[in-house]
């Protein structure tokens, strides 16, 4: 009899939560962006979220909380319930770079990730008249000119930074790193020629290139770039795990139910794939990369480590 009693108490414990999980999300859904509005991160996350209201079948609300290299969010963030109803969408660098250079108050293990959902590579553009026409070339002056270049990127042991520096510590390179506010002040100070190299977003410089005032020899993906055809991808110098990439992530709160976690992945899913958001990212110079639960769990302390390698030779 108490064998049939616990039986039946299980049963009606799993009646309970089924109807619970089917009838998520009930109320609507707040969704925190660590970067002011208008950036590349928030455009994305608000196509994003249109999609997201129509497929869950609730309104989703914007919280942007920008600063501090997306720290200011990212710890405002951690302190949400794991209710579900508190969602976070971030690129990569609050989570796997700035910890790097800044002390904050999360980790890795104060977020619960749900499913990336796009990606994008760095790349390193010249003027028309460096003395280089491929990344080997490229890789090559640097080498032999020890001290002689400087490159914008986005900050110090910012992303962009790390992602040159891993593979300039490869091929023992010395070159100088300024850093500015953004992919966009870094351009205009390459244009002005006041930094011998543009380290930053394709979609930034990338109409400069089809003007033929900047030639981009070295994207920090393993895969060449489409859009930059005279650029050269790490695998084909030998430097594919050197891989570094500006992505975008949704995360929950510590300890989000795995069973929404599994809902809620399966719906990004089918948002970042439909057609209406692949042409929008194709228009950044994105595509769309759904990486979900455990395994963007593992892609992110694998950068993490990485960049930590990086950070400590660098004397971050």
């Amino acid at each position: 009899m108490k064998l049939k009693a616990t039986i039946l108490g299980m049963s009606a414990l799993v009646a309970l939560a089924a109807p619970a999980l089917a009838e998520y999300p009930e109320r609507a859904i707040e969704l925190t962006i660590p970067a002011g509005a208008g950036g590349g991160t928030d455009t994305s996350a608000r196509k994003l979220a249109i999609l997201l209201e129509e497929k869950l079948g609730t309104s989703i609300a914007i919280l942007n909380v920008g600063g501090g290299g997306g720290s200011v969010g990212a710890s405002q963030f951690m302190q949400a319930k794991p209710d579900g109803y508190s969602l976070f969408a971030t690129w990569n660098s609050p989570i796997t770079t700035v910890p790097q250079v800044q002390n904050v108050a999360y980790s890795l293990d104060s977020f619960t990730p749900i499913a990336s959902t796009s990606e994008t590579a760095y790349t390193l553009c010249v003027n028309a008249d460096f003395p280089a026409a491929t990344g080997e070339e490229f890789l090559a002056e640097l080498a032999a000119n020890p001290g002689k270049y400087t490159y914008g990127n986005d900050g110090i042991g910012g992303t962009m930074q790390l992602a040159a520096e891993r593979i300039f510590q490869a091929k023992e390179i010395d070159a100088i790193a300024i850093p500015f506010g953004g992919a966009g002040e870094t351009l205009q100070n390459f244009l002005g020629n006041h930094v011998d190299i543009y380290g930053g977003s394709i979609s930034t410089v990338l109409p400069y290139v089809e003007t033929g005032e900047a030639k981009c020899l070295l994207v920090t993906s393993a895969a060449d770039v489409p859009a930059l055809p005279d650029a050269s991808g790490l695998e084909s110098l030998g430097l594919g795990d050197k891989e570094t990439l500006l992505w975008r992530a949704i995360l929950g709160p510590k300890d989000l139910d795995p069973a929404i976690v599994e809902k809620l992945a399966a719906v990004i899913d089918e948002a970042v794939n439909d057609p209406s958001y692949v042409e929008f990212l194709a228009t950044k110079g994105e595509v769309p990369n759904v990486v979900k639960g455990d395994a963007l769990g593992d892609r992110l302390q694998s950068e993490y480590d990485a960049l930590a390698e990086v950070s400590k030779r660098l004397g971050l």
